[in-house]
């Protein structure tokens, strides 16, 4: 459990009655924790928008606005929604407890406060907060390291991002769940980040690669694979890093995989992969028009390379939505 010998974690306190905040305040900041207090619902609001919160504690019945319409606000947004937010009530009904639930609240407190419950879910919660800011700065150091790979080369600039961009709203439009649509997003900014062990000479090699420097090049998809597997949050991640070079006839790398074997979000990659690298300029050949790049896609689809249903999908995507157009030439 936290001491006083420091500050552990801070905590929104809202409440409106001055005598449960004096209250509750003193427990938490003997406990070692920095109290930020609130008096209404408004006022909650405004603390949480300077992102150090790692604990809200809310009551239910207080006025501009309540509990419940303070917590569903905070689990509404991506920025606040992973903030911990425990609910004090003396509303003791089902019917209570499961609109809180509805609302996104992680748990409960019944008034009055018992000490030693209070400090324990405190300590819980924000410990569980403090670790899901451990796991967000990983995810940002690899993101980071990701575009440092495409900053080497200043013919894939932005790259990485429309890549992210097209890959979700391929996966939008194939009806995809929140959960693949979030590793598509995430695995179009780091598809690549195993290139960070692949050497300069052989990564930025204008001319073709030897066989010696091809198996090497193609490591990167196990490589980026093993950088990334330690974030539980990746797993779904995971199989766009390593098979997003697989190709439907099997004569893909790193496995051979072949058809349904090769995972969806990793075919939707391999899509908006190649045509964005067809319709950017590169330093061997100006952007293809549109249309002359989903030919050349059609034509290696027939050659059994990538998924038609998929590429069918995706050429509908791009002729019917505009911000789907490649970027205006750079060079």
């Amino acid at each position: 459990m936290p001491t006083s010998e420091g500050q552990e974690g801070i905590i929104l306190l809202a409440d409106d009655n001055c005598a449960n905040r004096e209250l509750v305040s003193a427990l938490l900041s003997g406990a070692g924790y920095q109290v930020v207090c609130a008096e209404n619902g408004q006022q909650a609001l405004a603390h949480l928008n300077d992102g150090s919160i790692d604990l809200a504690l809310l009551d239910v019945v207080m006025p501009r606005p309540t509990g419940f319409e303070v917590c569903q606000i905070i689990k509404s947004k991506p920025e606040t929604r992973l903030i911990p937010v425990v609910l004090l009530t003396s509303l003791n009904s089902e019917s209570d407890r499961i609109h809180g639930l509805l609302c996104g609240a992680d748990d409960f407190l019944s008034k009055p406060v018992n000490k030693q419950e209070l400090l324990a879910r405190a300590y819980s919660l924000v410990r569980l907060k403090q670790f899901t800011d451990e796991m967000d700065n990983a995810e940002t150091v690899l993101f980071s390291l990701a575009l440092t790979i495409e900053a080497k080369d200043p013919y894939t600039e932005g790259h990485c991002d429309r890549l992210s961009k097209y890959s979700v709203a391929l996966g939008e439009k194939l009806g995809l769940s929140e959960e693949l649509r979030v590793a598509l997003r995430r695995g179009g900014l780091i598809h690549d980040i195993g290139k960070l062990a692949v050497p300069e000479q052989i990564l930025l090699k204008p001319g073709p690669l030897t066989t010696e420097e091809r198996k090497i090049m193609q490591e990167h998809t196990v490589i980026g694979e093993r950088i990334c597997a330690p974030l539980r949050s990746f797993r779904h991640v995971l199989p766009i890093i390593r098979h997003h070079h697989e190709r439907q006839d099997g004569s893909g790398y790193p496995d051979g995989l072949r058809g349904e074997q090769v995972p969806l979000t990793a075919r939707i990659l391999q899509i908006t992969d190649i045509y964005d690298a067809l319709t950017t300029d590169r330093p061997y050949r100006k952007a293809l028009p549109v249309e002359k790049a989903l030919a050349i896609m059609q034509e290696e689809t027939n050659r059994g390379w990538w998924d038609a249903s998929v590429l069918g999908e995706f050429e509908a995507l791009v002729k019917g939505s505009r911000p789907l157009q490649p970027a205006e030439s750079r060079r």
